[in-house]
């Protein structure tokens, strides 16, 4: 898939990568004339994949971001520090968890000649982060805002007040053309934009008010993974047991 706005001349690499049991979208990025790498959101049993890709391109990581503290999956940036000696991992700076870096509203995330500003977008969780790439003209929202959708806000620090307020200061805010890609995708669509979703979105499309009220009310079952998943992530994704994927 081409990502819509990239100009054919333009030295960046995009890729938007899927593991389909937490649904999660992973995002390589990279400045081709330095080689230098971002993943965003790596997920522990795609590391393989990743370091394959990094690898055949001949690309060298330099950060492995996560939006947030997961709940759904373990993050591959342990991971991948381990076996990309010299990268460092990435997490807001109100996550409460391990990472080499911390970033706050408005800081740059600076690759080669490719820059993301990151904004903080809490509501779903604490340290919630949104990466707005600019030159390309889109934002990686994280669970902040999904196609047609949103994070929940009934456990990890969610809030439906902080969220709303986080979507429209900071995501909604962007020019209507901007694209949203998300942290996961459950309907098979893998991008959106903030113009759709201003209009479409079922849940943010509505008054504050209403939106509490939908979102204290969603009545959605216990993470799946949440007990295996967020005690690692808040280590980085350094686990000692075998992940699916070696077993």
């Amino acid at each position: 898939m081409s990502m819509p706005n990239v100009q054919k001349a333009s030295p960046v690499l995009f890729r938007q990568l899927f593991e389909h049991k937490s649904y999660t979208y992973t995002y390589l990025l990279a400045c081709m004339k330095t080689k230098e790498a971002v993943i965003i959101d790596p997920v522990i049993e795609m590391v393989p994949r990743d370091m394959r890709i990094l690898e055949q391109l001949g690309l060298a990581l330099k950060y492995a971001i996560n939006t947030h503290v997961h709940a759904d999956h373990i993050t591959g940036s342990g991971k991948l520090k381990a076996k990309l000696p010299g990268s460092a991992s990435i997490l807001g700076v109100d996550s409460g968890a391990k990472a080499d870096m911390y970033i706050g509203q408005g800081e740059k995330v600076c690759f080669g000649d490719v820059e993301l500003e990151a904004r903080k977008t809490p509501g779903h969780t604490n340290g919630c982060m949104s990466f707005v790439w600019h030159d390309q003209k889109c934002v990686f929202s994280g669970d902040a805002v999904l196609i047609r959708g949103c994070g929940r806000t009934d456990f990890q620090q969610g809030n439906a007040d902080t969220l709303y307020k986080s979507v429209h200061t900071q995501i909604f805010s962007l020019p209507d053309d901007y694209v949203i890609y998300p942290a996961h995708d459950y309907t098979g669509q893998p991008w959106t934009t903030v113009g759709e979703e201003k209009q479409f979105n079922p849940r943010l499309s509505k008054t504050k008010e209403e939106f509490i009220e939908l979102m204290n009310n969603l009545n959605l079952p216990y993470p799946k993974q949440i007990d295996r998943a967020l005690p690692a992530n808040l280590l980085c994704g350094i686990v000692d047991v075998p992940t699916e994927a070696e077993t």
